[in-house]
């Protein structure tokens, strides 16, 4: 009820004065709302990648908002680590109201324009959803898969021109919406070869109808419009993916597929150079992709390699310097390295540094309070493993600049232990220095302080296999 009050107020103050003033520009709109369990206390607003406003929130963690001289379209508000997107059409009155510990399932619109974010937001979380089904679909004969795809498809536009007749629609929210249902239909097919579990993914390929990648032909690469857009990406990175097969199966001889493999990467940079032009699109992709194969790399010829023909290829100077400084990073993290000896902090505020603490063979894991499904789920995960391995020292340590008293209220209320928990002193150089990416990054050192993997995942079904490995080294 307070929440609702909120709202009543914060439109009266701001509408209140429009029946005296007739000539108040259409070109505006009004975004606010309120966080629970606020990370930060703003809200960024910024739309296609550029930074509208840094917003405060209020002493009841609430924010209100005029976006004047409106570009309607999508636009992205962020906190912490997690963002979301909200549609803005002229004269709009958009509040939403979310918990940080749930963030896009407890997200909801209220006010003008209320009715399109909504569905947006939930078609967003059924195509989540869908992403499992599909997943246990792609086993079948790709004609069934087609069908059952087919069905799902139809269901959502079903669902769409029911919206449409009960409460109206613009030009605008029709072209996002029908992209949505396209795209992902379309990714779902791109997915096909990757995810069926035969190992010889030319021959799928060959398997599939004549019509199956059909719709390609009609495919904008170089579509600016949904150039910063989940769905047009996530399609963009699948369809790449699955083209560069083709190439790839080209020149080798291998029936087995290895998606990590340099030669497969390299293709796919090359496709993606060949077959797009707009200088963001493909920057994005090669920037995506690179990162991606750095990020599950040992080799530091093959990362150098990689590096190499993405500078070739990418017109974005600061990312070029961001890949080549954590190239760098990692290619010192090599196996049989020493770990730098960074300096933490445990949470009695004691300095010491990272090396004093390896005297057994280790896992270091991190986390971050704006990843918090990482941060419960690796801690849960990592309780686990301290009892199915004793003889292994499992440190975990926060990345956060926050201060101590934030991140270790949160383990003491999730019942976490702080024992062999500690926190970055300086958290920007250290992440630099050990390539902290992505957040799920664990590194694994032996009792000889020498790495063995500086890029292994507790969530990896291989994890306990390096586990064992490490204790038997």
């Amino acid at each position: 009820m307070k929440y609702y009050i909120f709202i009543a107020v914060a439109f009266l103050s701001f509408f209140g004065c429009k029946k005296d003033n007739q000539k108040i520009e259409d070109a505006y709109a009004y975004i606010g709302g309120e966080i629970i369990n606020p990370n930060t206390n703003f809200v960024v607003l910024s739309k296609d990648e550029e930074v509208i406003d840094t917003v405060k929130l209020d002493g009841r963690n609430r924010f209100l908002y005029k976006i004047t001289d409106l570009k309607e379209g999508m636009y992205t508000f962020r906190h912490g680590g997690e963002y979301q997107i909200v549609l803005l059409e002229p004269k709009d009155s958009v509040l939403f109201r979310l918990n940080t510990l749930d963030f896009d399932e407890s997200l909801v619109f209220t006010g003008e324009g209320d009715k399109k974010n909504n569905y947006l937001i939930n078609d967003f979380l059924e195509s989540e959803k869908e992403e499992k089904q599909v997943i246990k679909l792609c086993q079948l004969n790709p004609a069934t898969y087609q069908k059952h795809l087919d069905s799902l498809k139809d269901s959502k536009l079903k669902a769409y021109k029911e919206f449409k007749k009960k409460y109206g629609s613009t030009e605008l929210f029709e072209k996002i919406a029908l992209a949505n249902i396209n795209y992902t239909y379309y990714s779902s097919k791109e997915v096909y070869p990757f995810i069926h579990y035969g190992k010889n993914k030319a021959a799928i390929l060959k398997s599939v109808p004549d019509d199956f990648y059909s719709y390609r032909k009609n495919i904008n690469y170089n579509d600016t419009f949904f150039s910063r857009y989940f769905n047009y990406n996530t399609f963009l990175r699948h369809n790449v993916s699955n083209m560069s097969l083709e190439l790839h199966d080209g020149h080798t001889n291998s029936g087995e597929f290895d998606r990590t493999s340099l030669c497969y990467n390299l293709d796919r940079l090359k496709l993606i150079d060949s077959l797009i032009t707009n200088k963001d699109i493909k920057s994005d992709l090669l920037h995506y992709f690179t990162i991606m194969y750095l990020s599950r790399s040992e080799n530091p010829e093959s990362n150098d390699a990689i590096l190499k023909s993405y500078t070739a290829k990418s017109s974005n100077e600061k990312d070029i310097k961001m890949l080549t400084k954590y190239t760098k990073s990692l290619n010192s993290l090599r196996k049989g390295s020493h770990l730098p000896d960074i300096e933490l902090v445990n949470y009695e505020g004691e300095p010491l540094k990272i090396n004093t603490l390896v005297n057994a063979p280790t896992s270091i894991c991190f986390w971050s309070q704006t990843y918090y499904d990482h941060f419960r789920d690796s801690h849960k995960k990592l309780n686990e493993l301290k009892e199915k391995y004793p003889e292994i020292n499992f440190i975990t340590i926060n990345i956060d600049s926050y201060g101590l008293e934030k991140s270790k209220t949160l383990l003491l209320n999730h019942g976490f232990d702080l024992t062999d928990e500690y926190q970055f002193k300086n958290p920007k150089t250290a992440m630099d220095t050990l390539a902290i990416y992505p957040m799920t990054k664990t590194i694994l050192i032996d009792r000889n302080k020498e790495i063995i993997n500086s890029n292994a995942n507790i969530f990896s079904v291989y994890f306990e296999e390096q586990l064992l490995g490490l204790i038997n080294k």
